[in-house]
């Protein structure tokens, strides 16, 4: 999932700060507004549902990708490796 939220007010900002919130409860940040997450579809409609009360649809953007399983087979990571594995429980 990847997101572009328009900054050039303070609502901007704080729509960028919670938009990053929510998503750091889903899964893990692997670039300032990229994120991945393995999900259910319930959690995955949980997390739409989340975000599109936050965004504004006429100035910023939101991305979502499924990645066929097995994930392994469709993701390829060049440089450097996620600190943890996503499959591995997450204590926060």
């Amino acid at each position: 999932m990847s997101y572009d939220v328009s900054t050039e007010t303070p609502e901007g900002r704080r729509r960028l700060h919670k938009v990053a919130l929510i998503c750091q409860a889903y899964g893990q940040r692997v670039q300032k507004s990229v994120f991945e997450c393995i999900l259910s579809e319930m959690d995955m409609e949980k997390l739409r549902h989340e975000l599109g009360g936050v965004i504004d649809t006429e100035k910023d953007s939101l991305r979502i990708y499924r990645l066929r399983e097995p994930r392994e087979r469709y993701l390829q990571v060049m440089g450097k490796k996620l600190e943890y594995d996503l499959h591995d429980p997450v204590v926060v």
